[in-house]
């Protein structure tokens, strides 16, 4: 009668700390989950759903067919668009690492001084002030014929006639592409390297390491999570361009952000929705394979 008492007891009373904060938890994430269900999860299980369904001249009907996949895996046109998009998004990942990783180098680990490290990082961010389609537009008068970089180049003798490839191209978008997402190289890269204590970086010094030894050994394993997450975020939204590539190219570079922004306008809702899921199976192949190199749960 007492055991069963007690039982009763221990079992109407109150709940343990631990389940308390289980319970906390499970309602502080209750909105996060929520909205990415809502917002995340089904708009892409609906675009995958309507890239199957059968699409007419003007419409589309809830039929299921995969005749919109097997002209995408067909086209020459498209896989061209693909081949495109990846051979741009490769370029630009190097070009704002080649360029982004001295900067952060500078910034996060020779300016020690806060004030003057944070003054340098809004320095790369007051581009950002400014509309992101008049950043990309300004790239025109610099790379035309007549533009500021063949005058240079004509000025020091370099080039004898003005270089046309440098706009209408597929450099005039690697370019731009570079100059507006190399601070989302940068801020990362140069956030990890100012946490790099510097007494281990003095240590090998000590032992008689130089710089090229002390920055493989040290520096580089160091600030791979900051290359990682600048990398994911440089991949991400090169990898879903169309406004550069169109303003920069005169729509002579098509990559599969444009081709869906063109099948939507058409209103081919069942191909846009392929090129879609085409594009976000790369993203998510991208950022895991990126995921795979540090373990940023346990380096950040």
């Amino acid at each position: 009668m007492t055991t069963t008492t007690m039982s009763e007891a221990t079992n109407e009373g109150p709940a343990s700390p631990a389940a308390n904060r289980q319970r906390i938890a499970y309602w502080l994430i209750a909105p996060a989950v929520v909205w990415m269900v809502l917002f995340l999860v089904l708009p892409i299980a609906m675009m995958v759903y309507v890239s199957f369904w059968t699409q007419t001249t003007f419409t589309i009907e809830p039929t299921l067919t995969v005749k919109s996949w097997v002209t995408f895996f067909t086209s020459e046109t498209y896989l061209a668009a693909l081949w495109t998009t990846v051979r741009i998004w490769l370029t630009v990942l190097a070009a704002t690492l080649l360029i982004g990783y001295p900067a952060a180098l500078f910034v996060g680990l020779f300016v020690r001084n806060r004030t003057l490290q944070t003054a340098l990082l809004v320095l790369c961010v007051i581009p950002f002030w400014t509309s992101f389609l008049i950043r990309v537009l300004a790239w025109r008068p610099m790379l035309g014929k007549e533009g500021a970089i063949n005058i240079v180049l004509q000025g020091l003798g370099i080039t004898s006639q003005p270089i046309e490839a440098l706009l209408f191209s597929e450099l005039s978008v690697v370019i731009g592409m570079t100059q507006i997402y190399c601070v989302f190289m940068v801020g990362p890269i140069a956030f990890t390297l100012a946490r790099i204590d510097l007494n281990v970086i003095e240590a090998a010094r000590d032992l008689g390491a130089g710089f090229l030894r002390i920055f493989r050994t040290i520096i580089l394993p160091l600030s791979m999570p900051g290359v990682v997450v600048g990398s994911i975020f440089v991949s991400v939204m090169v990898l879903g361009e169309f406004a550069t590539s169109a303003a920069l190219s005169g729509r002579k570079v098509n990559m599969l952000g444009n081709i869906i922004v063109t099948q939507v306008g058409s209103l081919k809702w069942a191909f846009a929705a392929v090129v879609g899921v085409v594009l976000t199976v790369i993203m998510g192949i991208v950022v895991a394979g990126l995921l795979r190199i540090v373990n940023l749960r346990k380096e950040l």
